[in-house]
């Protein structure tokens, strides 16, 4: 009886290894596809060939800037994804990524520039967004993935010598290749719908008036880890980077810039 017991407890345990086994096969192939997809999504701005036709139809010339050259390459990717709004970068980072805008707020969170189902989700820009106005600030959201992708590396921005190399965001749109200048850096989370005198940023994408603008340059300001001397007046265009953070639970990062004639 003890023998047939121990036997049947060796097959149990057997089978529970060969399943951990399986589970594992497929949790790293998986990391692996993303990995892959997460590299060629990098590199896709890089890998779009402009002939003089789409230059001409776009410039009306042959000989164009680098900045124009990125523009008439983020208009060609809107081909084959018209949600497709801009392309962000950071140096010193590996974000280089498309962003995205989608109906809501939820769709790029598990889609990819594709349109495919993927873990990674996408850079995407919040629907709040009105390119018509256009609006004051481009919220702007991303993953935090443990392999270091997406909006991961956001998060050396907490290290202020990191900060004093790489001041600014770079996005670029079809019509404009902007450059923002970062001012604020700071851990925060999202907050309940009941808690007062908290600075819900996620809540800033169209200034209401001056003095809401002026509210929330103060409030990113005193937010900051660290102090950044940088003058932002009201209708200076803004971006606001956000990302999870592990700190508290429904944590975030947020890294804002600010972009103007005079900074």
């Amino acid at each position: 009886m003890k023998e047939i017991y121990k036997k049947l407890i060796n097959n149990i345990i057997y089978l529970v290894l060969i399943i951990v086994i399986v589970i594992s096969n497929i949790y790293i192939l998986n990391y692996l596809i993303m990995l892959k997809e997460i590299k060629e999504e990098s590199k896709l701005l890089n890998n779009v060939n402009i002939t003089e036709n789409s230059i001409e139809s776009n410039k009306n010339k042959i000989v164009i800037s680098k900045e124009e050259e990125r523009m008439i390459k983020v208009k060609k990717l809107q081909e084959e994804n018209s949600d497709i709004v801009g392309w962000i970068e950071i140096e010193g980072t590996n974000i280089s990524y498309p962003v995205l805008q989608g109906k809501d707020n939820e769709y790029y969170l598990n889609h990819n520039y594709k349109k495919e189902k993927s873990k990674k989700g996408s850079i995407f820009l919040s629907k709040d967004y009105n390119w018509k106005l256009p609006s004051d600030n481009l919220l702007i959201y991303g993953h935090n993935l443990v392999s270091g992708q997406m909006f991961n590396n956001l998060l050396k921005y907490k290290d202020e010598e990191f900060y004093t190399k790489y001041q600014k965001i770079r996005f670029t749109t079809e019509k404009e290749d902007l450059k923002f200048e970062i001012f604020s850096v700071f851990y925060s989370k999202v907050f309940l719908k009941s808690e007062k005198n908290v600075f819900k940023y996620y809540n800033f994408v169209n200034a209401k008036s001056e003095k809401d603008y002026n509210n929330f340059i103060e409030n990113a300001k005193k937010a900051s880890l660290y102090n950044i001397n940088k003058d932002i007046e009201y209708g200076d265009r803004l971006i606001t980077l956000v990302t999870c953070s592990y700190h508290v639970k429904d944590g975030r990062f947020v890294v804002i810039g600010a972009q103007n004639n005079y900074l």
